[in-house]
């Protein structure tokens, strides 16, 4: 056992109370009436980051939720690395399918669990407990700065400007982020880049009031009928988005990467059998892999309208409703994808419906270069604490603020990040293995103290 490994074993009993008292606090974004909750994790982080050996931690005001800013001055002629995190979670519904309370964090069979143990509030718990060992043992050699947002589960919608407010109290050399996740436990893998986002809601309207289906049915065009019609003509049957110019600024996966990504462990069996399915679709011409990093996407993320109530009502809906979203590659620019996709979307309805498109939220993708100091740093921390080199991979979600940060604060950012597809994140009954907090902890103090040294 190192001495870090001793650290953490030696601190468990207190770090689980330090997290657990995170996990408790409902700071769910999505909902209104969590907005409290928002400032007591904000709170508490603070609280936190003062005694992990912080200089100073604040609560910031900004458009939206506060926001928590920190930093640990070294040496003002050091690098500084600028740690990202946010402590909004996902809503925990649906209730009845989660096997413990989501907001009563408990350990069972090796496992934190609880809504938070994975996103965001255990990987950023990561971070700070490294931070906090380098600071009591002495040997952090440059600067740290945190930045925690509320607001990442919807978009992300006010750190932009906070960031454009703030440019000189976010300045540093280098962002480090675990907010995503690995290929496996005992396989270990760093994110090289992200597919961007677009979202929107659809309204279709048909008749002025909801109608009886058996005086109207037939002779007027059903809402929902259309919205379906409408969604169905999005993807072709090879797979593939219609949208006039969507694929136009989309990269081609270069051969050697494409090789590369073939060369990535992945039972296809295993991967369905976790999930429930028997089948895989997706874009013809392309590996599942590629299909869900690489290569852009639609989903219908929610659809309702009518009588969805207990027994039946024969109704014919004025109204019907469905969020969309396309996951993007890099160089597609969600915002000309947005307008693009809601032009599309109406030119395709019949006269017999109206068709309001909104965009929501989108961000960029993003792709790391493997040449950053900071990345070998990271390769360094992860092989010393999990005993082999981890693989250099692109993942399908979306960080929308990264880009962002390169936009705005000119800056790159390592994806440092310990998440497992069997941690359900975003679903019911989240968790994260206990293993793979120490483990987390070991390779991000390695990280810092080989970023030090280059």
């Amino acid at each position: 056992m190192n001495e870090i490994q001793h650290y953490i074993q030696e601190n468990e009993p207190r770090m689980l109370e330090e997290l657990f008292s995170l996990l408790r606090i409902p700071s769910i974004s999505a909902k209104p009436e969590h907005h409290d909750d928002m400032l007591a994790c904000a709170e508490r982080w603070v609280q936190l980051l003062r005694e992990a050996g912080v200089d100073e931690a604040y609560v910031m005001p900004s458009d939206g939720n506060p926001m928590v800013w920190a930093q640990k001055t070294i040496d003002p002629n050091a690098p500084t690395v600028l740690i990202y995190a946010h402590y909004d979670v996902m809503p925990a519904e649906p209730l009845e399918l989660w096997k413990t309370s989501p907001f009563e964090p408990v350990v069972s069979d090796g496992h934190i669990r609880g809504r938070g143990a994975d996103d965001d509030k255990g990987q950023s718990f990561i971070q700070v407990k490294a931070f906090e060992y380098l600071v009591k043992k002495g040997l952090l050699k440059h600067n740290v700065k945190f930045i925690f947002e509320g607001e990442e589960e919807i978009g992300s919608p006010s750190l932009e400007a906070f960031c454009e407010k703030h440019k000189e109290l976010l300045k540093a050399d280098i962002i480090l982020v675990s907010d995503t996740s690995m290929l496996g436990a005992d396989l270990p893998s760093l994110t090289t880049g992200l597919r961007g986002l677009a979202y929107w809601e659809i309204e279709v309207t048909g008749p002025n009031r909801d109608l009886h289906s058996g005086h109207f049915g037939g002779a007027v065009a059903n809402p929902i009928n259309e919205l379906c019609r409408l969604i169905s003509r999005v993807v072709d049957a090879d797979g593939r988005i219609t949208m006039p110019g969507f694929y136009d600024d989309v990269e081609e996966v270069p051969q050697a990467e494409r090789e590369m990504i073939a060369h990535i462990p992945f039972n296809e069996e295993r991967y369905m059998k976790a999930i429930g399915v028997k089948a895989l679709s997706g874009e013809k011409g392309y590996s599942t892999l590629e299909r869900n990093s690489c290569r852009p996407s639609f989903d219908v993320c929610g659809i309702w309208g009518g009588y969805t109530g207990e027994g039946s009502k024969t109704v014919l809906p004025s109204k019907a409703y469905a969020k969309v979203s396309c996951r993007l590659v890099p160089h597609q620019d969600h915002e000309k994808i947005s307008k693009q996709f809601a032009d599309y979307l109406v030119s395709l309805a019949p006269e017999s419906i109206q068709v309001k498109v909104t965009p929501m939220h989108g961000g960029q993708g993003y792709v790391c270069p493997i040449t950053l100091p900071a990345y070998r740093a990271a390769e360094i921390g992860f092989e010393k604490a999990f005993g082999r080199k981890p693989l250099a991979v692109r993942r399908g979600g979306s960080i929308p603020i990264i880009a962002t940060f390169e936009q705005v604060l000119g800056l790159k950012t390592v994806l440092m990040g310990f998440g497992l597809e069997s941690n359900a994140i975003h679903s019911p009954n989240e968790n994260m293995p206990i293993d793979m907090l120490h483990k987390g902890i070991e390779a991000v103090v390695e990280f810092h103290l080989n970023y030090s040294s280059n």
